[in-house]
């Protein structure tokens, strides 16, 4: 069974930063590209950052570009976002996923807020 699980979510400042990690299990996750989303009531989702089965390839939203670096550890099978200058439009839901025979695979997401 797969299973996504994310972690790292939490209040930060405006300009502050956070790391989310999420672990996967139940597939060969070497094999596959991961993708980081996020929403917020009333929006669709967004895709912030993906990277390829190997780490060789990555690709950001552009209103995060500059900001966030998505990476992950293929030995733990682990996929991270490190997220700095946060703003309060930052704010939302953030959600790893992977597709597997063309479907798709979510984890429960981790809440993150921008405040003061």
């Amino acid at each position: 069974e797969v299973q996504l699980v994310e972690s790292g979510g939490g209040l930060v400042q405006p300009g502050g930063s956070l790391r989310l990690s999420c672990a996967a299990s139940g597939f060969t996750f070497s094999m596959y590209a991961m993708n980081w989303y996020r929403q917020t009531p009333g929006k669709e989702r967004e895709l912030v950052a993906r990277i390829s089965s190997a780490g060789g390839s990555t690709a950001y939203a552009d209103s995060v570009k500059g900001r966030f670096t998505i990476s992950r550890d293929n030995a733990k099978n682990t996929v991270y976002l490190q997220m700095n200058s946060l703003k309060p439009e930052d704010t939302a839901v953030y959600s790893c996923n992977t597709y597997r025979t063309g479907m798709p695979y979510w984890g429960k997401g981790t809440l993150v807020t921008v405040s003061s």
